[in-house]
């Protein structure tokens, strides 16, 4: 398969993904809003930290209100990950692969961005549309995933596709967790209070994680959320499971055998996962939860770029020879 379009097949799964992720995000604080006491204000500012736009936003918009914040992650052209942008350049990047992918996925991005894009003209956004619009774009997100699985072989293409999407999922879970840290930071005292619990209980809820932690702990705990959204190895939005699926496509793309290695990219993911197989929840609440999860978002970052320099780069890789097995 031809870099290039292995490189938009990529591409075109992330940004998909990304525009998914930041209705969660927006939904995450929604959520916590919702459980928030009365007389506390809503706290909008850590959500555009978690992203790591908000040297961006502050220079857009100064003050980090609602409808700012709101506006910045869902309609902003000048966001290059708000979830319009993504979704206009994922229908860039499925434009010009339209003869690998099928038909009815070049349909579905079609009107998934035609759909949010007429929602930008639209004015008066209650609290309730703007939840229903969020919802409209996880289902989008949903639909997209289906129909690719469903309607292309299981080739290259495919397993580019399933490295983009679960790469970006894995970074976005760490940063859907990262938003109770930030939430919790001028309120340290409340930790372990029924308010607590309950912001845990939105976080959950908002990576749709909600029924199934409860099939697996019961009880809501802030040590078994987290560990449930790191390390378990079933549920499709824990980092752990995203990151076997990534390995597993990568190791199908290359022909390499599982649990060996034949260049950066194969070895740093699979490093990321044997650690993610012998971690253990306490030790990362020890050490930082916040520091853990910053430690995974450059970990994750770093093998975006060793597959881009592997497969995507048109000019001769550097010769490997960090002893492949």
């Amino acid at each position: 398969m031809l870099s290039r379009v292995a490189d938009s097949i990529y591409w075109l799964n992330r940004y998909i993904e990304r525009a998914e992720n930041y209705a969660r995000f927006v939904d995450v604080n929604f959520n916590l809003t919702l459980d928030l006491p009365p007389d506390l204000p809503e706290q909008w500012k850590p959500l555009v930290i978690t992203t790591g736009d908000y040297e961006l936003f502050e220079e857009r918009y100064g003050e980090p209100t609602r409808e700012n914040v709101v506006q910045f992650l869902t309609f902003d052209r000048g966001n290059p990950s708000s979830i319009l942008s993504c979704l206009y350049k994922a229908r860039e990047n499925a434009r010009t692969v339209r003869e690998i992918i099928s038909t009815e996925m070049w349909e579905q991005i079609n009107e998934f961005y035609l759909k949010v894009h007429d929602a930008v003209s639209s004015a008066g956004w209650s609290m309730e549309r703007l939840m229903d619009f969020l919802k409209e774009v996880k289902l989008g997100s949903y639909l997209f995933a289906g129909i690719m699985d469903s309607t292309i072989s299981h080739s290259e293409g495919w397993h580019f596709g399933r490295i983009g999407r679960f790469l970006e999922r894995a970074d976005k879970t760490t940063r859907i967790l990262d938003v109770k840290y930030f939430f919790l930071l001028p309120h340290a005292v409340s930790i372990g209070t029924p308010l607590d619990l309950l912001q845990w209980l939105a976080v959950l809820k908002s990576a749709s994680a909600f029924e199934m932690y409860r099939k697996s702990y019961g009880r809501i705990s802030p040590y078994h959320i987290a560990q449930f959204l790191i390390l378990d190895r079933e549920f499709p939005r824990a980092i752990r499971y995203c990151v076997i699926q990534s390995e597993q496509s990568l190791h199908a793309v290359s022909g390499t055998e599982l649990w060996t290695y034949q260049n950066l990219a194969e070895k740093r993911l699979g490093l990321l996962r044997s650690e993610l197989d012998y971690s253990d929840i306490h030790e990362i609440f020890s050490s930082g939860l916040h520091e853990y999860l910053d430690n995974m978002q450059s970990r994750l970052n770093e093998v975006g770029d060793s597959i881009y320099e592997t497969f995507f780069n048109s000019r001769p890789p550097d010769k490997f020879s960090a002893g492949a097995q």
